[in-house]
Order: structure tokens, then C-alpha cells, then sequence
């Protein structure tokens, strides 16, 4: 990655295990940022949505701590850190998305009943 490279705005969200301790779940957390420091990264915002039951079972997990993340990178990184994604074996699911801005705060809407 040539350090030139325009760097991209990413929503970034990851379901670290249940099972943790707090300081085994922040040092999983941290994992994750690194990396994306590691690769000229910057952290815009993070927002700990906290403990969460999952849609559905994954390896056996049934619930996860959610953080979202916003943070720019350089295109280029996003394969190499999900490389290392699959790798950490703490993290239930995760998933990256290119953003447009910023959300300030999270909001959900109902589910339109049938």
C-alpha cells in the first residue's frame, strides 16, 4: 500500500464473543483497531452498542458485544485486514462497508408489522 494512496471513509462492524471478559473483549477491541492504525488508519468513531443476542446461532455463539466503527483507510488495506479478520478467533462476525459520512447517532425503525 503506497502511502500516497486516497484513503476512503468505512463503517466498520464487529461482534466480539460473549464469553470474554471485559479486559479480554477490550484487548479483541483493541486487536482491531491496531490493525487499522497499522495500515495509516484513523479512527473516526466507534460506538459500543453493547451485549446483543445474534439473528442466529454462529459457532456456537448465540449472543456478541456489537461495535460499530468508522475509520479511514486506504482501499487497499480492507482485503489484508480481513485477511487477519478470519484469523481472530474472538471475533463471532464482522463486516465493512465504504461510507458516506458519519452517522451521529443510531436510530432503528420499527419493523412495518404484516
Amino acid at each position: 500500500m503506497s502511502t500516497d494512496e486516497q484513503k476512503n471513509l468505512y463503517e466498520g462492524m464487529y461482534v466480539i464473543s460473549s464469553r470474554l471478559s471485559d479486559e479480554a473483549r477490550g484487548h479483541a477491541l483493541e486487536k482491531v483497531l491496531d490493525g487499522i492504525k497499522s495500515r495509516n488508519g484513523e479512527i473516526v468513531k466507534m460506538i459500543e452498542m453493547g451485549r446483543r443476542k445474534l439473528a442466529y446461532e454462529i459457532s456456537g455463539h448465540r449472543e456478541g458485544y456489537y461495535f460499530l466503527v468508522y475509520f479511514e483507510v486506504a482501499p487497499s488495506a480492507i482485503a489484508e485486514m480481513w485477511n487477519e479478520y478470519h484469523l481472530h478467533e474472538d471475533l463471532v462476525r464482522f463486516m465493512t462497508l465504504r461510507a458516506e459520512s458519519v452517522l451521529e447517532n443510531l436510530e432503528f425503525k420499527a419493523l412495518a408489522e404484516a
